[in-house]
């Protein structure tokens, strides 16, 4: 079995929360909290992305 990367999981799992929030924003038909949630889940994702490509 192989060692979970704690680190990794969490920002997955916050990436996961925003996209989350993002729909919940769209529930309250609220654009302002749908365009934050949307660009800190995408901004979140390349950060994610950034740091798997660099430890390779």
């Amino acid at each position: 079995m192989k060692n979970i990367n704690i680190p990794m999981l969490l920002l997955a799992i916050l990436v996961v929360a925003m996209f989350f929030l993002v729909g919940l924003a769209i529930a309250f038909r609220n654009i302002w909290f749908i365009l934050l949630f949307l660009i800190l889940g995408f901004a979140i994702f390349g950060y994610g992305l950034s740091l798997k490509k660099r430890r390779k």
